[in-house]
């Protein structure tokens, strides 16, 4: 073996980890299937880190929003995501927005000038086995690859219209007309939030339901069969006008406090973290547009002022029950020398897989030096996304997500909510200080 270790993938996630292990010292070969005469359906191009949907890293505010602090955790680690973001920024308001072309060209030529790098132009069909190696081959990952990572992981690795229920911050629930039960009060008798709809309320709903707009399919999406098991709620709608209320929507079991009966249809949020300030809505898996979300979702009696930590989503993807098979530093509990990082990890975004990418590199630079790097706090941006991933969220109904501030440990005390953000990126950067200081984990 010529390299330290192997990296399959030269998406967002790939790049960052090798940039990473190189600046630490280590060789690396970085496995890229596009260029060896195959392409995925997506990419349009043989560079490294493409963009192939939005040009937006979205915010960049550091002190109120959690991307925007992603953000600067990754710049102070000497991210090459985040310096070719910035040398090929675009004017985008308080967004970070680059030119796409010129962003690869960027990652690429940075990567390819390295001296610790070897881009090899291959497909690889099955996982390494002399050597460490990082799978960072995203969403798209190529079937035989995808069949070895199945065989890896004990669990089928599936390429499905992963259909995405939306999830919203508690805080932003009207409780005074929303009420805490289970159905038939059963569990722990309050392990649903409960919005009641009348008749008028539910029949307007659902028509919002038929008429809304949706994101259309892509070209190489048109043969991906649906789920069964989280079938979008416009298509249930479509079946008949009361399929819902014996669906998702079943007001069975469950007494409205202010009539003391069941309503005529009712929607149910789920607890979707440990600290419970995030909540999912329940069977609302969807692919209306998101202003459509937002608009319709907001009808619902108690969520007039949602706020939406994710909305639906339907695409095709891939990835791994990462909560169960990774260990806190992304290695895979059944075969320690595999890493994983990017959205095959279950992240979603490109800051979200660059950022994983980036915690994968550095994990496997110390552990080939003999170490072991200490995960980032969880009140820092980095370390609530790598726990929601390797632990924080509920296996059995793992999906992508976005970095939010739902995702972090709560402010403790009462306190005003224009003053929240300010106090968590506040937080979060003492956080992160300290762990550079104790780990000596600054850019290299």
């Amino acid at each position: 073996m010529t390299h330290d270790i192997q990296i399959i993938g030269g998406g967002l996630a790939g790049s960052e980890a090798a940039w990473q292990l190189a600046q630490a010292g280590y060789t690396v070969k970085l496995s890229e299937m596009r260029g060896s005469g195959e392409m995925t359906p997506a990419h349009h191009t043989h560079g490294l880190a493409e963009l192939v949907c939005s040009n937006s890293f979205r915010s960049d505010d550091a002190t109120s929003n959690a991307v925007g602090l992603l953000h600067a955790e990754m710049r102070a680690l000497g991210s090459i995501i985040m310096r070719e973001g910035d040398t090929h920024k675009v004017p985008a308001g308080s967004a970070l927005a680059v030119d796409r072309d010129g962003f690869s060209a960027g990652v690429t030529a940075a990567l390819e000038a390295h001296p610790n790098i070897t881009i090899v132009r291959e497909r690889v069909d099955a996982i390494p086995t002399d050597g460490p190696v990082i799978i960072s081959t995203g969403p798209l990952t190529a079937a035989g690859l995808a069949e070895s990572i199945g065989t890896a992981t004990g669990s089928e690795a599936l390429a499905f219209f992963d259909a995405i229920a939306p999830i919203v911050h508690f805080d932003s629930i009207d409780m005074d007309t929303a009420w805490f039960q289970s159905r038939w009060n059963k569990g722990e008798g309050k392990d649903y939030i409960n919005c009641a709809m009348d008749r008028d309320q539910y029949a307007a709903f659902h028509q919002g339901l038929i008429d809304g707009e949706k994101t259309p399919f892509r070209d190489w999406e048109m043969d991906t069969p649906y789920f069964e098991g989280c079938m979008p709620i416009e298509v249930m709608a479509e079946r008949g006008f009361d399929t819902l209320r014996f669906g998702p929507m079943k007001p069975v079991g469950l007494d409205d406090p202010r009539t003391g009966r069941w309503p005529h249809a009712v929607v149910q949020l789920r607890q979707d973290n440990a600290s419970g300030t995030l909540w999912n809505i329940v069977g609302f898996q969807t692919k209306l547009k998101h202003a459509e979300q937002v608009r319709l979702f907001r009808t619902i009696p108690g969520l007039e002022n949602a706020e939406f930590a994710r909305l639906g989503g339907l695409h095709r993807n891939t990835f791994i029950r990462s909560p169960i098979l990774l260990d806190e530093t992304l290695r895979l509990k059944a075969r320690p020398t595999v890493r994983f990082a990017g959205q095959i990890t279950g992240c979603e975004g490109y800051i979200e897989s660059a950022a994983i990418g980036l915690l994968a590199g550095r994990f496997a630079a110390a552990e080939l030096a003999g170490a072991t790097l200490a995960p980032p706090p969880v009140e820092t941006a980095l370390g609530a996304l790598l726990g929601h991933i390797t632990g924080g969220a509920e296996a059995d109904s793992y999906q992508p997500m976005n970095v939010n501030f739902g995702l972090f440990p709560p402010i403790e005390g009462r306190t005003k909510k224009a003053d929240r953000k300010k106090m968590y990126t506040d937080r979060a950067r003492a956080a992160l200080e300290e762990w550079v200081k104790a780990t000596g984990s600054r850019a290299a």
